[in-house]
């Protein structure tokens, strides 16, 4: 949808925003008409997502200069009483992780009910009939039962479409959606997307969405604005903006695409696997019903027939959505969970059960490392640099002098980039003063300081902006080349796979569905599902 001539429903003029004197957004100006999707793009700390919450005036401590005129009002200039009726009225919210967002302690058909009865003035059981439909509108399935569901016993496609229903309460005539598919699979990010542009061509609501996502951007806005270091450098239709972009930071953005650059060609006749695992079969009790469940459990099997084989130097990538068993194959891998069938890793058995700490299984954890998802969760925020690092060699290389591994240190956090130079002080540094990016490398640094022949990557990228997540996979790539590392990569991006795997295994319910080189199986799937996560990956038909 293009501008129409009339007045727009949001018109953004000279928006500024500091805290303490300084600026973090400068003369932002932008506007949206009623019935348009407009996306704003840019990396983290560009300064997209402070700028919405500052429409809805959410942003506490800030000095706000500019205008930002709603249906002719100005959203700086009202009093705190009349914003309480805009946000959740006239302009909603979903938030980017919808787990912190909701209430834990009240059901999601409560906290849906508990907008209508305060917005709309409904009776108590009006508004609980009003927000199963809600949830009905969404797609959930069975959404009387969801209604009556706290927020962690839903999956989190569920929880994304219950703050959906929550933020549609009011009838907004915007709608703002700050990373709203980020954590979610990438066959759930075409369904919230098409969720999405369904209801807004139902309701007629205008919609500002908020991403870093650019293929996101091309499937779902009609025009799109682009942001660097609190600036607005770019905006115009998605189309001409994407294959025409003037701004230097649109095009590093667009050129920010996973790229692959790994060893290619057979490897050497007879070089022995690295992992090796045949039937693979994990499984957890669960309670049974009735009188039966006194004398005897059940069972859920996670993980059922997986065969895996890596070889050095080259990368097995495992795709799946979630719940798929990706993780759980990972844990197992790792010497995490008890498992049934053969699993080698340089030719040596785990020790069941697995996660016992004997010496053998000791000996194998230096062999066998792991990298995970969310750097700023995964590394202690008491633990300097060199503590963080050196923590390895305590345990594997205990012979070790400090000044040792202190030498050892510095050359793993040189090997991935970080230096002295760059950094001055930097061992004696703290996680928090380190971008995400930059702390994905010390994740790196930490388990490739005890020289180990296979990485379990767990999501290495998936919490990164475009720009960053191209900087740690190229970092990943040359490690691997330099070191012949083994790579088993746990993703549900099939752009990161392209660019990083040699064989592919697609997973569902626990079950290995296809697996294969990674252009037999990303350009001629065979399997449904297959085709379905590759086609909603927007990458069929595309050659590596």
């Amino acid at each position: 949808m293009s501008m129409t001539e009339s007045q727009p429903l949001l018109s953004v003029r000279n928006l500024q925003l500091a805290f303490a004197g300084k600026p973090v957004v400068r003369d932002v100006s932008f506007e949206i008409a009623a019935g348009e999707k407009l996306a704003l793009v840019g990396e983290s700390g560009s300064g997209k997502t402070i700028t919405a919450l500052a429409l809805l005036r959410l942003v506490g401590d800030a000095q706000l200069q500019g205008q930002a005129l709603f249906d002719g009002r100005d959203l700086l200039a009202l009093s705190e009483r009349q914003m309480r009726a805009v946000r959740g009225g006239d302009i909603a919210m979903i938030f980017q992780e919808p787990m912190t967002a909701l209430n834990p302690l009240m059901t999601v058909g409560a906290q849906i009910a508990e907008v209508l009865q305060l917005k709309q003035a409904l009776s108590p059981a009006q508004a609980w009939t009003q927000a199963v439909e809600l949830l009905a509108t969404t797609g959930i399935p069975e959404p009387a039962r969801r209604a009556a569901a706290y927020a962690h016993q839903l999956s989190g496609g569920q929880r994304q479409r219950a703050m959906i229903a929550m933020a549609l309460a009011s009838r907004p005539k915007l709608l703002l959606a700050d990373e709203p598919t980020t954590a979610l699979d990438v066959t759930l990010r075409g369904q919230i997307l098409d969720l999405l542009g369904d209801l807004q061509r139902q309701t007629g609501m205008a919609v500002l969405i908020i991403t870093h996502d650019l293929n996101l951007v091309r499937r779902f806005a009609d025009r799109v604005a682009v942001m660097e270091r609190g600036l607005l450098v770019e905006q115009g239709p998605v189309a001409e903006v994407m294959q025409q972009p003037r701004h230097a930071y649109t095009r590093k953005l667009l050129a920010s695409r996973p790229r692959r650059d790994v060893l290619e060609g057979p490897v050497a006749e007879g070089t022995q696997p690295v992992l090796q695992g045949q039937g693979l079969r994990v499984s957890y009790p669960t309670p049974l019903p009735g009188i039966k469940g006194w004398f005897k459990q059940g069972e859920f099997v996670a993980l059922q027939a997986a065969d895996v084989r890596i070889l050095p130097g080259r990368t097995l990538g495992v795709v799946g959505e979630s719940g798929s068993g990706k993780s759980t194959l990972a844990q197992a891998v790792l010497g995490l969970l008890p498992f049934g069938g053969s699993l080698q890793i340089a030719g040596q058995q785990w020790q069941q059960p697995a996660m016992r700490n004997l010496p053998h299984n000791r000996t194998l954890r230096r062999v066998v490392q792991v990298v995970f998802q969310d750097p700023f969760s995964s590394l202690s925020p008491r633990m300097t640099v060199e503590q963080i690092v050196a923590e390895g060699l305590l345990v594997h290389a205990p012979e070790l002098s400090d000044a040792q591994r202190q030498t050892r240190v510095v050359s793993v956090l040189e090997a991935v980039g970080l230096t002295e130079a760059q950094f001055p002080g930097l061992l004696a540094r703290y996680p928090h003063e380190f971008s995400g990016g930059q702390r994905q490398r010390l994740a790196i640094a930490r388990a490739l300081i005890v020289e180990p022949d296979l990485l379990v990557l767990d999501e290495p990228t998936s919490a990164l902006d475009v720009t960053i997540q191209q900087q740690v996979l190229s970092l990943l790539q040359r490690l691997q080349k330099e070191r012949s590392l083994a790579y088993l990569l746990i993703t549900h991006d099939v752009d990161v796979i392209r660019a990083m795997a040699h064989e592919v295994m697609v997973m569902k319910d626990g079950q290995v569905l296809e697996s294969g080189s990674v252009q037999q199986v990303l350009s001629a799937p065979q399997n449904s599902y297959t085709r379905k996560l590759v086609e909603a990956a927007g990458v069929l038909e595309q050659t590596l």
